[in-house]
């Protein structure tokens, strides 16, 4: 099993779908061709159905990817959203339809040879970092195309340009990165990842490839296993769920899930 498969079947990030629209506004994930899945982990699209009265505010929670997207009907204006710490939120217009394509964790560096920590905790243009595959989407994409149409043409461009790039699977990044996501996060990043160089050193691997450093990262992969879980208010109260991701306290588990969620998990989870 090659890295990047390894990646994809320990770490699915999740993006919390989007309610309280009344069916206005809808998002979805869409799998690219087998063989791109080992590079990025899907394509997406967000939009209205409907005019809504007083615009929308979409919220995106932490994730560790980097996502390439663009409003369909401006392909000219493309953007980048790198790895960012805490959720961020965007104020939408009336009537929007966004189309995006989200990376595994250290692979938008890798196809694009761009420091991913230049990206960290920003919204960005896409021209002044890959300007060619800014220039692809302006080019390529206009409001009339199906969706099946608009995963064919995103198969086709990163299938041909993936397969020119020559990757640098440096093992004591990607060693560290399988201790991490095997468990899911909770861990002692000095302790417990000896991956062969000092905590500096891997420090650099992760700014550069992830976009922050190993106790971030870590952070992050805890925060989406408790969005993967799913719990109920219930369990919440009963099961004590913060001692079962890592956590000594309740507090700290709220603190850090309102960074990277913006609510409080009883807020994200009520039913």
């Amino acid at each position: 099993m090659s890295i990047n498969h390894k990646i994809r079947n320990l770490y699915q990030p999740v993006q919390p779908t989007v309610t309280k629209s009344g069916g206005s506004v809808v998002y979805e994930e869409f799998l690219p061709n087998l063989y791109l899945q080992q590079f990025i982990y899907c394509y997406w699209e967000l939009k209205t159905t409907r005019k809504i009265q007083e615009g929308f505010s979409y919220k995106v929670v932490s994730d560790g990817c980097i996502d390439i997207l663009f409003e369909i009907n401006k392909p000219q204006n493309v953007f980048v959203a790198g790895f960012c710490r805490k959720y961020t939120e965007y104020e939408l217009e009336a009537v929007f339809h966004y189309v995006g394509i989200r990376f595994l964790p250290t692979m938008f560096p890798q196809i694009f040879k761009v420091a991913a920590d230049e990206l960290s905790n920003k919204f960005q243009n896409l021209d002044d970092f890959v300007p060619k595959t800014a220039q692809f989407i302006s080019n390529s994409f206009h409001h009339s195309l199906s969706m099946e149409e608009i995963i064919a043409k995103f198969d086709y461009y990163f299938a041909t340009l993936i397969s020119e790039i020559a990757f640098n699977y440096d093992n004591r990044l990607y060693n560290a990165m399988d201790l991490i996501l095997k468990n899911f996060g909770v861990l002692n990043i000095e302790k417990d990842i000896n991956v062969g160089i000092s905590p500096r050193q891997l420090q650099r691997l992760f700014n550069y490839y992830i976009g922050d450093n190993p106790k971030t990262f870590s952070k992050v992969v805890q925060f989406q296993n408790i969005l993967k879980a799913k719990p109920s208010l219930q369990s919440l109260k009963k099961n004590k769920l913060f001692y079962d991701v890592g956590y000594y306290d309740q507090s700290h588990f709220i603190k850090d899930f309102k960074t990277f969620y913006g609510v409080t998990p009883s807020r994200a989870f009520q039913r």
